[in-house]
């Protein structure tokens, strides 16, 4: 089985991603958080930060793409190509109120005719391969068919299937049956990407689905960085590894971040997921999204650490 991490804006960048390589190493491919180009640039200067190859050595990255014109998609792929990428991920899977109004993201799937004029051209023309992240539909589970249909006319490398529809956000479970559509009908490699949060979601996916080889994890790994190690070997996670990856997180943020206020915004932004996966974690968080000093997040840091114990089931 490859494992993946998804995408997650704000969180899942490079050094994230560089942490997580060098205290864990199990992700077998890294999709970045999404590129949004415009008519006027293909990359902001955090977009490019996030992709130059100095940021990502050593790991295997896929920089995503999020667009809906052709022109602007297929400038941001020169660029990176001329950074050394050789595969581009496109985006048709958020489902944020305000990318679909723009009939971006999840957006898309909701135009059927402008979806296949714009992957006719980004095929015909792209100087790189292209997976593509979607989600099943808008409003309808039968609205996946037709994408299917439309999907399967284009040399896709990989599709990568959120089986949810954009209303649902992250709420409902994923629907499994529109999955095994996909995995009758479609012509691309498929990966599976939602709702794996723990070993036994992963067991009962791969026990459903038995030929499956590609299986994308995004919340499950921030709240365990080792969930991949502990499905593959059953390795055991570690408070010092744990330790010396929040640790590295936070010291690097602060060499990029402006002031105090952005690191604690960020290190707070990882602990909502990352408290879980100790014992009783409730007053050192609320102590931590408290903070509004640097050392008084540090003290609710070092008590979680020193005070309580990893949920069983990722220690053991």
């Amino acid at each position: 089985m490859e494992f993946y991490l998804a995408p997650m804006e704000g969180i899942t960048g490079y050094i994230y991603r560089q942490a997580h390589d060098k205290y864990f190493h199990t992700v077998d491919r890294y999709i970045t958080p999404f590129i949004a180009p415009n008519q006027n640039r293909c990359m902001n200067s955090r977009e490019k930060q996030d992709v130059l190859p100095e940021h990502n050595q050593n790991m295997a990255v896929v920089p995503q793409i999020m667009a809906n014109q052709a022109l602007v998609f297929l400038k941001t792929c020169q660029e990176l190509q001329e950074m050394g990428y050789s595969e581009v991920n496109l985006n048709l899977g958020c489902p944020s109120g305000t990318v679909v109004a723009k009939k971006r993201g999840a957006g898309l799937l909701g135009e059927l005719e402008m979806l296949e004029r714009f992957l006719e051209e980004i095929f015909a023309k792209s100087p790189v391969e292209i997976s593509i992240k979607t989600r099943i539909g808008l409003e309808r589970p039968e609205e996946f068919q037709k994408l299917l249909a439309v999907y399967n006319q284009y040399p896709v490398k990989e599709l990568i299937i959120h089986p949810r529809l954009q209303k649902d956000y992250y709420n409902k479970k994923p629907n499994w049956e529109v999955f095994k559509e996909a995995v009758r009908d479609s012509r691309a490699p498929l990966c599976y990407n939602g709702d794996l949060f723990t070993e036994k979601d992963y067991r009962q996916l791969v026990d459903t689905f038995p030929g499956l080889g590609k299986v994308m994890l995004g919340r499950g790994v921030l709240v365990n960085p080792n969930l991949i190690g502990r499905i593959r070997d059953g390795r055991e996670l570690s408070k010092d590894t744990l330790y010396q990856f929040h640790d590295q997180l936070f010291r690097e943020y602060g060499e990029i971040l402006s002031g105090g206020r952005n690191l604690l915004f960020k290190m707070k932004e990882l602990w909502f997921y990352m408290c879980h996966v100790f014992t009783n974690p409730d007053k050192y968080y609320k102590r931590m999204k408290k903070a509004e000093k640097l050392s008084v997040y540090q003290s609710a840091v070092e008590a979680i650490f020193e005070e309580q114990s990893l949920k069983e089931g990722y220690n053991s």
